[in-house]
């Protein structure tokens, strides 16, 4: 590992940017263990985000870990966790934490050997896969692959309950990237004017975020969803939808990029949306805040006021330890009874159905304010809360990162919510 050093791959000033070796050896333990629990004898990880999670990096390759007490287990005397990298091995060494890594890194062997290359490690059946992750033809490979050794079960659910719980080095991640966010705002405050498009807008965002390591995707987990992450939205484009399953749609830069900003141009007294995403070494904080150039007529304070206490509303169900379900019963009740049932989180037929939604290494994950999940948020569970109201002539609402305590539910996204931040015409 010589070769190697945070002088090659870094962040700002030197800093090392990987993932603590800590973290990732307490993330295979705990999915060792969840393996076990549900007798599954092991799991192939091939998804870029869970390989990140696990692993250190995105490398081209398959993770292999074993099951707790598993004949291929580091406990009874196997190999343990093994990452089996098509490109790069150096790399992917490097990521997961060089000398230090929990992981054993070699080359991707032949395909057609790969099942033997695992039952020579201790397994006796066939490791699960990420149904839900990975597409159908890589996923049917890998199954037809693993034929030998028996089915290979799905192992999503697993992955993605383990995630819903974030470590203290997450949370700290996430609270780096909502200081950043704020600058973001700061700097989309200072670039409002009549006449700029929401595109150029966007770009004094982008400067910031770029500037301070974000990697280029906004990820996400339910297909076909890709999303900006800086969207802005004013006047008559914040009423128009999209495919993207939210309140807000806008026009897009064009028909294949057909979500967020494009080449409206800002007018004085229009409602302009703000919805910033920022990704901190991978992991996100969302969070939406509501601009004017001059004052904003009637009814668009109230509509807003009326989307905090909404908002207020579903956190303190949530906070309570209610289920996710209960917060959506509670906080869609509430907008209809304002008034609002026609316009909340877009108008029909094109209305989202829901009222927050967990934020992680992805911008959608697990549980969502909406009917089904009849579940709480998980203590250490961490979600943006977005009620937003949509009108033929525009949009209006809050968001906000939300994790979840012991005393509730605590705000990590910075700057106040509760009000339009009026702008000179000038």
């Amino acid at each position: 590992m010589a070769s190697w050093s945070t002088e090659d791959l870094s962040g700002p000033d030197g800093e090392d940017w990987r993932v603590p070796v800590k973290e990732l050896e307490a993330r295979l333990e705990n999915l060792s263990q969840r393996l076990a629990k549900a007798e599954i004898s092991g799991v192939l990880i091939q998804n870029p985000v869970d390989l990140y999670y696990y692993a250190g990096g995105r490398q081209n390759g398959t993770l292999f870990v074993p099951a707790t007490n598993s004949n291929a287990s580091a406990n009874q005397g196997g190999d343990g966790a093994k990452f089996f990298v098509r490109r790069s091995v150096s790399r992917a060494k490097f990521e997961a934490g060089g000398e230090d890594s929990p992981l054993t890194i070699e080359k991707f062997p032949s395909l057609r050997v790969f099942a033997e290359t695992l039952s020579n490690l201790g397994l006796e059946q066939a490791p699960g896969l990420q149904y839900g992750e990975i597409p159908a033809d890589f996923a049917q490979k890998f199954r037809s692959t693993l034929a030998p050794l028996g089915d290979a079960v799905d192992c999503t659910k697993e992955i993605h309950l383990q995630r819903e719980v974030k470590s203290n080095w997450e949370i700290t991640m996430m609270r780096e990237g909502a200081k950043i966010q704020q600058q973001m705002f700061d700097a989309v405050e200072d670039s409002i004017k009549i006449g700029a498009t929401e595109l150029e807008i966007v770009a004094s965002a982008e400067e910031v975020s770029r500037r301070n390591g974000f990697g280029g995707n906004v990820q996400m987990r339910r297909f076909p969803l890709q999303c900006d992450r800086a969207v802005i939205v004013s006047g008559r484009a914040g009423g128009i939808p999209s495919f993207f399953d939210s309140a807000i749609g806008g026009t897009g830069a064009n028909p294949l990029a057909g979500m967020g900003s494009g080449f409206n141009k800002l007018q004085a007294n229009q409602p302009i949306l703000v919805d910033l995403v920022h990704v901190h070494r991978g992991y996100v904080v969302d969070a939406t805040r509501m601009y004017s150039i001059g004052e904003l007529p009637e009814p668009w304070e109230q509509r807003l006021s009326d989307m905090v206490e909404v908002s207020e509303s579903v956190v303190a169900s949530l906070g309570r330890g209610e289920d996710c379900s209960k917060a959506w019963e509670i906080g869609a009740q509430l907008a209809e009874s304002m008034g609002h049932s026609e316009h909340l989180m877009g108008m029909k037929p094109d209305q989202s159905k829901f009222l927050g939604h967990s934020v992680g290494l992805q911008l959608d994950e697990s549980p969502v304010v909406a009917k089904g999940f009849d579940r709480p948020l998980t203590k250490n569970g961490v979600m943006a809360i977005e009620p937003k109201l949509v009108y033929f002539d525009g949009s209006i609402g809050i968001e906000d990162t939300w994790l979840q305590t012991d005393e509730g539910l605590e705000k990590l996204t910075l700057d106040n919510t509760a009000s339009v931040t009026i702008l000179g015409e000038e």
